[in-house]
Order: C-alpha cells, then structure tokens, then sequence
C-alpha cells in the first residue's frame, strides 16, 4: 500500500462506485433520464455505438485523469482509479441481469429522483475520502487550471453540453427531469461532503472545493 493511501477508504469509494453502477445500469439506462459529465457520455455513447459504459466509462476517466493529473495530488488519483475500476466491473456485473425496474420509463420524475440519490450518494462518497468515482472532478479541475474559470462554470458547461448531446435520443419533454436529476445529485454530493470523516481524516481534496457542491 501507497504510503499516505488508507485501505479503509479505498473500501469506500470501491463500494460507492458499486453502488453509482447499479444505479446508472437500473434506473437511468432504461429510464430515459440521463446524466450531464461523463456518466451522461457514457450513456450517449451506449445509445449512439452500443458501448458498454463499462468500456467507455473506464476510457473516458482515464482520459480525464491523465489530462489533470498536474493538478491532482496523488491520493486523488489512487482513490479515483479505485474508484473507476470498481465502477467498471460492477457495471459489467449488473448489465448481466434484467432491470429491476423498467416500469420507469412511465414515471420519470420518480426516475430523476431515484437516479439522483444513486448517482448522488455513489458519487458523493468517493469525493469523501478524497477521490473520484468519474472523470468528471479531474476533467473540471484541469480546465479550470488552464482557463482560471471557476470549477462550478466549468462543471455546468460539461454537463449542458452532454445533455444538449443527449437530445440526439432523449425527448425534449423528457430533458427537463435529466436537468432535475443533475441539480439533485450534485446537492446530495456536497452534503456528504459535510460528514466528518472516519477515523478524523482530513479532506483536503475535496471540502469546500469540490465542483458540484
């Protein structure tokens, strides 16, 4: 084990990541609400090339890491590469099954909600113990490096973008609870951010400055 690198909190941002797959895979896949930022890539490309977000997602965050890694420290980087391999063989996992719930599609506010909390709390608790769970921080943070732009207009503009893409597959009428489920997720991400930490760990990496909060 890396020095500095707890094994208790890459557990946690392992299992939140668990957690983020089984919800993008059985709500917002077959629901029709999507994501903004990488997840909502993931999802585009699915729609688009039929490729596995297991696949896509795993290329696009390491894409994202590598072009912020100048601005990450390396505990981020060690957390968030537990983080997206967890993510990646938990997906290939669910994929496997049927959807719990594709009685969804009829009930997108109820999908936006249910999506948010998933995404929302997977995604959260990775950012807690100081990584990633997608691409989405490391991509925000080495823009707002290059461009000074403040990280929350640098995460906004990400996520609009993927979701003006998604139009390409997504009703219009239907966008707006996509708009919602990306409002609520990113509360429930700072929340968490407001968890004292077990074991009296410092949150260096992500209070205050995580760009969703």
């Amino acid at each position: 084990m890396l020095r500095g690198i707890k094994p208790l909190y890459c557990l946690i941002a392992a299992t939140a990541s668990a957690v983020l797959a089984f919800g993008l895979y059985h709500v917002h896949s077959f629901s029709g609400v999507t994501e903004g930022g990488v997840l909502g890539m993931t999802l585009l490309l699915q729609r688009w090339f039929a490729l596995s977000p297991a696949i896509s997602g795993f290329i696009l965050n390491v894409a994202c890491y590598a072009l912020g890694w100048r601005v990450l420290g390396r505990e981020f980087v060690v957390y968030s590469a537990v983080s997206t391999s967890s993510f990646s063989l938990a997906y290939a996992i669910v994929e496997q099954f049927p959807p719990l719930w594709p009685q969804l599609y009829e009930m997108p506010l109820l999908a936006a909600v249910l999506g948010a909390a998933f995404v929302g709390i997977g995604a959260g608790f990775s950012v807690w113990v100081g990584g990633a769970s997608g691409g989405d921080d490391a991509l925000a943070m080495a823009v707002s490096h290059l461009t000074k732009w403040p990280i929350q207009r640098v995460y906004l503009l990400t996520d609009l973008t993927v979701l003006g893409l998604s139009l390409t597959y997504i009703p219009l009428s239907r966008l707006w609870y996509s708009l919602l489920t990306v409002v609520l997720s990113g509360q429930i991400v700072g929340w968490i951010q407001h968890i004292p930490l077990p074991d009296g760990g410092k949150k260096e990496q992500s209070d205050g400055n995580h760009p969703r909060q």
